[in-house]
């Protein structure tokens, strides 16, 4: 096969397991606080914050920070452009699914 291979194509910043995470429970979701990410991803304060901040510094998610009840209240919201990424992203992992698909029903 020339060229790059077909999984060079997919977006790395959302092809990793957690920003994938974070990503996909957004786009289900209007917004989610840091807490509810956390539980629903099953992670680390520690490693939820390197994957969101990657995912912001990308312009991916919007934070937005301020107080509930006099304590501190972290929530995420998907942006258009993580939106459109994450539909570029699905539509790519299907057509290699397809392809994978079709090269099995061969052998």
């Amino acid at each position: 096969m020339a060229g790059k291979p077909p999984y060079d194509e997919l977006d790395r910043l959302v092809h990793e397991r957690m920003r994938l995470g974070i990503v996909s429970a957004l786009a289900a979701e209007e917004r989610l606080s840091f807490g509810d990410l956390k539980t629903i991803l099953k992670t680390s304060d520690g490693n939820l914050s390197v994957h969101a901040r990657k995912l912001e510094d990308a312009g991916y998610i919007e934070v937005n920070k301020g107080f509930e009840d006099r304590k501190p209240r972290t929530e995420y919201s998907l942006t258009k452009k993580g939106r459109k990424a994450l539909e570029a992203y699905i539509n790519r992992m299907e057509t290699l699914l397809s392809e994978a698909r079709e090269a099995l029903e061969k052998t």
